[in-house]
């Protein structure tokens, strides 16, 4: 089995990388939040997921091993393959779609494209205990902090150009390091992490 590959990113678009590994080219699906960390990157490296079909032998890229966790996750549901689960990481951040079925929130899933009310609902039922269990602390902190306030600092840091992946981790890690902070507070004591 792969864990990961790293070499120089020979070739780039928002659904695709080739990246040069020793002197072989291999070709690997990603996401668009996973093109959105490696773009403008010469090297990279990304957690693989291998899928063999009887027509082709599929490389699939994450940045992270958490959002390689959530995709097969994603695809042990039936009626959701490789392909489906990569257009809902490309539609959502990990931690939206998590949030998503631990809120057992159809409408936001259904907002992807491909998934209907029937698939959401799936989705939510087969991945909201193993999701629940997976977790570490740090998100189970992010859902105890209260939603508004969460959305109004990353809409803030969000419409200053700030990456929503940077921003998700830096909000986490304020509100597990400071208790009960404003809106205003939570935004300062991000920029001085960003």
């Amino acid at each position: 089995m792969y864990e990961y590959i790293s070499g120089h990113i020979e070739a780039l678009t928002p659904t695709e990388v080739t990246i040069d590994n020793m002197g072989i080219g291999y070709i690997i699906k990603i996401s668009l939040n996973t093109y959105s960390q490696i773009d403008g990157l010469k090297e990279a490296k990304l957690f693989l997921h291998f899928v063999v079909r009887e027509d082709a032998h599929i490389f699939y890229g994450f940045f992270d091993n958490e959002e390689r966790k959530l995709f097969r996750l994603l695809i042990s549901v039936n009626g959701v393959g490789a392909n489906t689960a990569q257009m809902m990481l490309s539609s959502l951040s990990s931690s939206e779609i998590e949030n998503a079925i631990l809120g057992s929130d159809v409408g936001t899933l259904q907002s992807i494209k491909g998934i209907g009310a029937k698939s959401a609902q799936r989705i939510i039922v087969d991945l909201k205990d193993k999701i629940g269990k997976t977790k570490d602390n740090d998100f189970k902190l992010m859902l105890e902090l209260d939603n508004s306030i969460y959305q109004e600092s990353e809409s803030a840091l969000l419409s200053l150009g700030f990456n929503k992946k940077q921003v998700d981790k830096v909000l986490k890690k304020v509100n597990k390091n400071e208790d009960d902070l404003t809106v205003e507070e939570m935004i300062k004591s991000a920029l001085k992490q960003m």
